[in-house]
């Protein structure tokens, strides 16, 4: 094989970063890891007896609907967004990123308030059909399926930003070949567009099962019973941590088997355009049924990923009594927008350094490196949490018992409890967004890219500024925008590591939730909701703008396109 060419003084700090990123997202699994070695087993013989085999199937079950759900829709609209027109297209094409923005939790909540029994549907059911409660049969909103069904709502986007990336990143070339070779618009997304968009769309639904599995919120709510739910009851209703250690070790032993299936299937597929290389496909134009079976397609996800449960929320809202001006609720506001921001510019340049370690440096190591960064998606914000407060907490007493004993100083806690060991947490937790939308983009550039770079000249960083980020700027944003949104969105971690007196829109979302005042918890999950909107907002018109600037392939006849 041959060696990859020296970095000079650069490769040991590339290095360094890189695997100081990998170990501070694997100290809380080693932490876990300890704990349910050295815990006893009598509680998890007992789960296993009574509940185990339940969470497994519901989790696989779950896994298995929100996969292809998330897959189907998402590849679909951004397909049709980017590669056809029909009426409306540009006005979905922004709509049907918005319901990332949407807690799944929040929609949850919103559904059941209006599918439930005593919910607005049913009652009109009832009034107008004079039917009593035994009358009819209506399907429970809070069941497996209809927490899978909220899923999907809220994580397709993640595969719908990352394909249509990936659409808008292909070449014309082996587009027009494939359609001069008698392929219609349905033979080349099939044979030509989808495979190439693969490393994207792969990506995309790793993200939503690892959010799947990791999900407490809306499978709690729904009484869904899957491993993170037992977690939770494990550590805090029988307050057994080793129980709670023991099962996250198991939804760490399938998360890591689901990254590395999706490594595995993937193999060494890359796709780098030849030719005309910033020429995207002409658009076909639907006629007839095609032409509408799109529009409802597209419009569908965005009605009842968005639409409805909004104004479900508003009407929740009004009269709830809670006021968004206050001082209150502005520091709610700022409090989510500084952890969300800071969080989101660290991860995604972590992730950066490790795809350009991972790239520069193929190995085994730098693939390691990537592999353990991943896991932390699919643990639980809590376990994550308490993964970090237990050796952090200890070395803070350590340093305070040596301060107070040497100087007569007492130190307190310095890092537990602190803001940054925090955001060290929603890293961690969401690194894996991060690289998955880094390494969908970064798999469209040839590696000869990269050798004429240095060949000229480049340093890696230089290669980096000039060459990667340019060129992934679709990519880039999609990273910065789904943990931005994420981080919004995340309750869990925030609830045990928040600073004293420091909450955040989540926290009183659930604290009204819990109580069930879930009007008033309608407010604070709609400025959520609000604030997710405007960087979903900002990256599809730079996407847009982006489609713009590339300079389109001769348009396809319209008789072409309807065949």
């Amino acid at each position: 094989m041959k060696r990859a060419r020296p970095l000079g003084s650069f490769e040991p700090v590339l290095s360094g970063a890189a695997l100081a990123v990998a170990a501070l997202c694997v100290l809380p699994m080693l932490a876990v890891a300890l704990a349910a070695v050295m815990g006893s087993t009598e509680t998890l013989a007992h789960l296993a007896d009574t509940v185990l085999w339940r969470y497994t199937a519901t989790t696989l079950q779950l896994v298995a609907v929100v996969s292809v759900g998330t897959a189907a829709i998402g590849t679909g609209a951004a397909w049709l967004v980017t590669m056809t027109r029909f009426p409306g297209v540009r006005l979905l094409e922004v709509m049907l990123a918005l319901p990332l923005a949407f807690p799944a939790y929040v929609m949850g909540y919103a559904y059941t308030d209006f599918l439930d029994h005593p919910g607005a549907l049913q009652t009109l059911l009832r009034e107008v059909t004079g039917w009593g409660p035994r009358d009819y049969w209506f399907p429970e909103v809070r069941s497996t399926t209809g927490a899978a069904i909220m899923l999907i709502l809220v994580l397709y986007p993640y595969v719908y930003l990352l394909a249509r990336a990936a659409f808008l990143q292909q070449s014309a070339t082996a587009n027009l070949a494939a359609r001069a070779l008698g392929q219609g618009p349905w033979g080349a997304f099939f044979r030509v567009s989808l495979p190439m968009a693969r490393p994207a769309i792969a990506g995309g639904v790793l993200l939503a099962v690892m959010e799947t599995i990791a999900d407490f919120g809306t499978v709690s709510y729904f009484g869904v019973q899957t491993f993170a739910v037992g977690i939770y009851q494990s550590w805090f209703s029988m307050a057994d941590r080793a129980a709670a250690a023991q099962l996250a070790l198991c939804l760490l032993v399938f998360a890591l088997f689901l990254a590395t299936l999706e490594r595995v299937s993937r193999g060494d597929a890359r796709h780098h355009a030849a030719g005309r290389r910033f020429e995207r496909p002409p658009p076909a134009e639907l006629r007839g049924a095609a032409r509408w079976g799109a529009l409802v397609f597209c419009t569908l996800p965005v009605l009842f990923g968005f639409l409805l449960p909004v104004t479900l929320l508003l009407e929740m809202a009004v009269g709830s009594g809670q006021d968004l001006l206050s001082g209150r609720y502005l520091a709610f506001l700022r409090n989510s927008v500084t952890l969300a921001g800071i969080a989101a510019v660290l991860t995604v340049a972590a992730a950066v350094l490790l795809g350009l370690f991972n790239r520069l440096r193929p190995g085994k190591i730098s693939a390691g490196a990537s592999n353990v960064a991943r896991i932390g998606y699919a643990v639980p914000g809590g376990v994550i949490a308490v993964g970090l407060l237990v050796p952090f907490a200890a070395f803070d007493n350590a340093i305070d018992a040596f301060m107070e004993a040497r100087f007569g100083i007492d130190t307190g806690l310095l890092f537990t409890g602190s803001i940054w060991l925090l955001v060290a947490a929603y890293m961690i937790r969401f690194m894996a967004a991060a690289l998955n939308a880094y390494d969908g983009g970064q798999a469209t550039i040839h590696p000869h890219m990269d050798a004429v770079a240095r060949t000229l000249g480049a340093t890696p960083a230089g290669l980096v500024r000039r060459v990667h980020l340019p060129l992934l700027r679709p990519s880039v944003m999609t990273a910065l925008l789904i943990v931005f949104v994420d981080v919004m969105k995340e309750l869990p971690a925030t609830l045990i590591m928040r600073p004293f007196n420091f909450d955040t829109l989540a926290v009183q979302a659930h604290r009204l939730a819990a109580d069930e005042r879930l009007s008033g918890a309608a407010v604070p999950s709609l400025v959520i909701v609000a604030v997710g909107l405007l960087p979903v907002l900002l990256v599809c018109r730079a996407l847009g703008r982006r489609r713009e600037e590339v300079p389109r392939a001769t348009p396809a006849p319209v008789a072409e396109a309807a065949e």
